[in-house]
């Protein structure tokens, strides 16, 4: 391992700039598991999850303030603050960005949120935007959250919107390897794109049986699958847009190597990082062209289902058409006797053949001959 570079002096403001801070938001809820409670300053609740110093890869001290954490800086210009918030308040990144001569811009952004992947440099500080995710396995969706980064000579600030990523588990696998850790805080910053990019494989296997499950449940007529398959789509769009920007981020990065003097251990961190980013980017491309087909193939199914059931009905509605014209016919046969026999047995004074000797037999015949011929029609017809 190359020796550590030195690092430059930041230039530190003598006077905070006066900024009309924002109005406080609502006090954040409590810190997720695996993470250490939030310390109280004065009956205050504030972001700060865990506020650490460090020299030579080592914790030199844990300030219970920002302002403990500033003051021990100056007495150490050597060292190196690292400081992790959770959904700060307007009035701490305003300190911060006083403190660090961060940005306005980049304030703003780590204050509201809600940011797509980027990363930004303003002058000899980095700002890095980064969504992260998890497979919740009970719900069976993906929880994303956002990360901002901000990286200087001697400090490094994470800023969580949301659960993820444990950047507990980053400070003590970075504590656990001084050598990495003296690197600065720019291998501290490779150490969280770690974590964040492997995050993405539980994930990926999340989806993925997600995709077996929706599969099976396509083919077998589900018909709640339809919006499944559309919800996870949703979730994949913004997958998408989570890892698809920090190729072009990291790519940005290594080309900067030779520029920045970034030390070759970091470099082949980085490196690692970038393929599995790639890895994953056409993972979820594959998914969401695999979920495109799945619901083409469900539109299909259900379609060819709506056609059988239509035809079955179809089929009923003849087979019931069949019907009527029997019945139908039948009563029509059935009829022509009771026609005739209403007719001779009006009760008239002129009623004609009356007294007539062959009336009876004649009426018999009309009857049989008028039943013969509408059944000899309906026959011709096909209704009986």
């Amino acid at each position: 391992m190359s020796p550590t570079p030195k690092r430059p002096q930041r230039r530190r403001r003598t006077e905070p700039t006066h900024t009309d801070p924002a109005p406080r938001p609502p006090a954040p809820a409590a810190a997720p598991a695996g993470y250490p409670a939030r310390e109280e300053t004065d009956g205050e609740r504030t972001s700060v999850v865990q506020a650490a110093l460090y020299r030579d890869g080592r914790r030199a001290s844990t300030p219970d303030s920002l302002a403990e954490t500033y003051r021990q800086l100056r007495t150490h210009p050597d060292g190196m603050a690292w400081i992790g918030l959770h959904r700060p308040t307007a009035e701490e990144l305003f300190s911060l960005a006083a403190e660090f001569d961060l940005h306005e811009l980049a304030v703003e952004d780590a204050l509201e949120a809600h940011q797509r992947p980027k990363l930004e440099r303003y002058g000899d500080t980095l700002f890095v935007v980064l969504r992260a995710a998890r497979y919740l396995d009970a719900q069976e969706r993906v929880d994303f959250g956002e990360l901002h980064v901000f990286v200087g000579p001697d400090f490094l600030i994470t800023v969580r919107h949301g659960a993820a990523p444990d950047l507990s588990a980053v400070r003590r696998r970075m504590e656990e390897t001084p050598d990495l850790l003296a690197l600065g805080p720019e291998a501290v910053l490779y150490a969280v794109l770690d974590a964040v990019v492997d995050g993405y494989a539980p994930v990926v296997a999340g989806v993925q049986i997600d995709m077996d499950e929706i599969e099976t449940e396509v083919f077998g007529g589900d018909p709640a699958v339809s919006r499944r398959i559309y919800e996870l789509a949703r979730e994949m769009v913004e997958f998408q847009r989570a890892t698809s920007p920090l190729v072009g981020m990291l790519n940005g990065l290594m080309a900067g190597f030779t520029k920045y003097g970034t030390d070759e251990e970091l470099q082949r961190y980085l490196r690692d990082v970038a393929d599995h980013v790639t890895h994953t980017s056409e993972r979820v491309d594959g998914f969401r062209q695999a979920l495109a087909d799945i619901l083409t193939v469900n539109a299909t199914l259900v379609t060819q289902q709506q056609n059988a059931e239509m035809r079955a009905l179809a089929e009923a509605g003849f087979a019931q058409n069949e019907e009527v014209k029997k019945i139908s016919s039948w009563a029509a046969i059935l009829f022509a006797p009771t026609l005739v026999g209403t007719v001779y047995g009006m009760n008239f004074d002129n009623m004609p053949e009356l007294h007539w000797a062959g009336g009876y037999p004649f009426a018999i015949l009309l009857m049989a001959l008028v039943c013969t011929s509408l059944y000899v029609v309906f026959k011709r017809r096909g209704w009986l």
